[in-house]
């Protein structure tokens, strides 16, 4: 049996008070770091095969259905503001396609070869990565998915939360984070829901710091969408060079990111 499918811990959940409710949750909810920090070997070597692919002109590309493709579009969508990349460096796919993002699309993760037609929508080359998201390890989508990315020559990687999947069988790079039963039995938009979370934070945030988009701890190429954003490169500026509030945030209004405001007060200070 499925560890996502067990039954919970916990019962009669409708006669606890709501404080016991959140407290018992927040107690499963413990245990989901403890988890994840299990695997970071495997989280490792997947991320250390995708740098080299992305240098080189990959994509990375996350596939799932339900909750687990919510959470790919979520991790992919953050790329480019955060780190000022283009869309299509990181790409999020759900079964169903954008209708399923906010409501159930009926069957959408029972074809085997659906996510290997939508992926192709985007294009493919070599380098590529084909991350499957499925906290059972059994979605006929993702399965599919990766199979057919890997019989085409590109790195596979999955996140799931059962061992010895069939998804996980696969793939190159398994990452199998195992929580234990849910609170609500089944419901793996918790605890497995979170663990994808954070392995996801993972890996696109080591991805883009090794690829340079990073520098000390700030995020020096992301997008100034708004007011928020313009004040929070202004003091970054101000912080990396020494320059007043008024000054720093002209040379990034003129120069578009932190990086190059940054670079640009240096070269004339120089010249």
């Amino acid at each position: 049996m499925k560890v996502t499918e067990s039954s919970s811990h916990y019962d009669n959940l409708e006669k606890m008070s709501v404080m016991e409710l959140l407290h018992n949750i927040n107690k499963e909810d413990h245990l989901v770091p403890v988890a994840v920090k299990s695997v970071l070997p495997e989280i490792s070597r997947l991320v250390e095969q995708i740098v080299p692919r992305m240098e080189a002109g990959g994509r990375l590309i996350y596939i799932g259905a339900g909750t687990s493709g919510r959470l790919g579009i979520l991790d992919a969508s953050e790329c480019p503001p955060t780190y000022g990349v283009p869309h299509e460096w990181v790409i999020g796919i759900i079964a169903g396609g954008d209708t399923a993002i906010r409501m159930a699309v009926e069957n959408a993760e029972d074809d085997p070869n659906q996510a290997w037609e939508d992926i192709l929508k985007y294009g493919f080359n070599s380098d590529d990565t084909v991350i499957g998201i499925a906290a059972s390890g059994t979605t006929p989508y993702v399965i599919g998915g990766v199979k057919i990315a890997k019989a085409k020559g590109l790195l596979t990687g999955c996140i799931t939360c059962n061992l010895d999947t069939p998804l996980s069988q696969e793939v190159d790079y398994p990452i199998e984070v195992v929580v234990g039963p849910e609170f609500v039995t089944g419901s793996t938009r918790m605890k497995s829901g979170t663990a994808q979370k954070l392995v996801l934070n993972m890996i696109s945030t080591t991805v883009m710091i090794k690829l340079g988009k990073v520098k000390g701890n700030k995020m020096v190429d992301m997008q100034l969408s708004n007011a928020k954003l313009v004040q929070r490169g202004t003091n970054m500026i101000m912080e990396a060079t020494g320059t007043d509030e008024a000054t720093a945030k002209e040379l990034l209004l003129t120069q578009g990111s932190v990086r190059l405001a940054t670079e640009y007060f240096y070269k004339q200070k120089g010249s």
